[in-house]
């Protein structure tokens, strides 16, 4: 854990989810420590993509790790700081995704920005366990005391990459418009992964279409 409350995952500085004033006890430091963190969070992960973020409990994640009780709570004070730990690790790695996918595709409109977000989150809920469980955290049933939730973290990332790749600096408006498209998404495909672990595809293509309406100003 760094000066600022993150926590170190594979070399990857992971800071808090934003707005969730949650860290685990014992800086990971050494690599072993480090590995055992992200076995305790794989379990959690797996745990919540068969029951549910709103089911796990500490007992469930060292049941599932092959550890005990206390190697969880050496960590994490409570179930709380282990759903934080993990979505700040989904938060950290959609971010490094999508910019990749971003950079990889070089989309050269709104729309084209729109699908590859889309595309990059469905493929999050395809792979990684738990995700469309917990997602990046904004599900957990915490007020953050910045206000700011984990999805506006990641409309940044697509603001910032419109801004430096296409050169379109977006106003407050343009900006709330980003944030808002992201919220429809994450709506939209949680619902289309609820009971499918792949998607109703129906409903992802409704993501697209929704997004691109939060942004209709924008949309060329």
């Amino acid at each position: 854990m760094n000066r600022k409350g993150g926590i170190v995952i594979n070399d990857i500085e992971v800071p808090p989810n934003p707005g969730l004033n949650v860290a685990i006890r014992v800086e990971p430091v050494q690599a072993r420590s480090t590995a055992r963190v992200n076995a305790l969070l794989d379990a959690a992960s797996a745990t919540m993509h068969e029951h549910g973020y709103e089911q796990l409990t500490t007992a469930m994640v060292a049941e599932r790790a092959g550890a005990s009780i206390g190697t969880v709570y050496r960590y994490f004070p409570d179930r709380i700081a282990v759903l934080h730990a993990v979505a700040s690790r989904n938060l950290e790695q959609v971010k490094r995704t999508l910019n990749s996918a971003l950079n990889s595709s070089k989309p050269q409109t709104m729309t084209g920005v729109i699908d590859v977000v889309v595309d990059t989150l469905v493929e999050m809920f395809r792979t990684e366990k738990g995700f469309r469980s917990l997602r990046v955290g904004d599900v957990l049933d915490i007020r953050p005391v910045s206000g700011r939730g984990a999805n506006a973290e990641i409309a940044t990332v697509i603001k910032d990459w419109i801004h430096q790749s296409l050169s379109l600096r977006l106003d407050s408006s343009a900006r709330l418009a980003c944030e808002t498209a992201i919220d429809v998404m994450d709506a939209l495909l949680a619902r289309a992964f609820l009971h499918s672990d792949r998607g109703d595809q129906t409903l992802i293509e409704e993501a697209k279409r929704m997004a691109r309406l939060s942004m209709e100003g924008l949309v060329n």
